[in-house]
């Protein structure tokens, strides 16, 4: 078991309630990055469920819970022969933080009827950048918990020179070694800087829905992540993430509606 298999654990209490406990690792400032947030529900969710994988995820940010103990409560919907639905909420000190709605069901290694790769540009590993590493005092715990290496024009914003478009690329593993997963690939459609940094805000962006679906199975190594954005608008923007993995594959997909940023 990898810290991150650890960090996202649910223990079952009965049928419908996971005890949890949030991992101060995983911090961006403070708050809890919501998709690792989303790997600690999903955990519950997929025990409860007859089926294996989280094939596609609703969730709404109510509250941004902190470290410590919290529960998961699951509410089967309905169940069929392909597909299983139910509504999950994360619970801290009796308040619900998340609630989100997801289907589960069992992915198999197919071959796609169609694959639409137009969109998929990454210059090489070789030729990205890191970003430099956080303050200890900006409690950015996050980024020791995973490798992100940036196409570098869409982290111009750290040196005041913002594309002027809202997007973020990078490639995305664990920093300790572990092959991708569905838990795996629900904090990695969450794990870019804010796209709307590119577009030139700055500061915390707190994602107020968020909505992915798990398309394929990952194959091992690198992941690849295109980040997107349509419109930044009185206070609000949204964020588009494919996830491709080593093969080149699109194997996640997802859509947030996020505030722009104070600060």
């Amino acid at each position: 078991m990898t810290k991150f298999d650890e960090a996202t654990q649910a223990i079952r209490v009965d049928e419908s309630t996971y005890d949890v406990c949030l991992d101060p690792g995983y911090a961006i400032g403070g708050p809890l990055n919501g998709g690792y947030l989303l790997a600690v529900l999903l955990r519950a969710v997929v025990d409860s469920s007859p089926f294996e994988h989280p094939v596609t995820t609703s969730a709404q940010f109510l509250k941004a819970p902190v470290a410590g103990p919290a529960q998961v409560r699951v509410e089967h919907l309905k169940t069929g022969r392909t597909a299983a639905f139910a509504r999950a909420t994360l619970v801290q000190d009796g308040v619900a933080q998340i609630e989100s709605l997801v289907t589960t069901a069992t992915l198999h290694d197919a071959e796609p009827v169609y694959a639409d790769e137009s969109s998929f540009f990454m210059p090489r590993p070789e030729d990205c950048v890191k970003l430099p590493d956080p303050k200890p005092e900006s409690n950015m715990t996050l980024n020791a918990q995973m490798e992100l290496l940036f196409d570098p024009p869409t982290i111009g914003w750290l040196t005041g020179t913002p594309t002027g478009r809202p997007e973020s690329r990078a490639y995305f593993r664990m920093a300790e070694p572990q092959d991708p997963d569905p838990y795996v690939l629900a904090l990695a459609v969450d794990a870019l800087p804010p796209v709307v940094f590119s577009a030139g805000a700055r500061g915390w962006a707190p994602t107020v829905d968020l909505t992915w679906h798990l398309r394929a199975l990952p194959a091992p190594g690198l992941l690849t992540l295109i980040g997107t954005g349509r419109l930044v608008s009185d206070g609000w923007f949204d964020e588009e993430v494919e996830v491709r993995d080593s093969a080149g594959r699109l194997v996640a997909q997802s859509r947030q509606l996020a505030r722009v940023g104070r600060g």
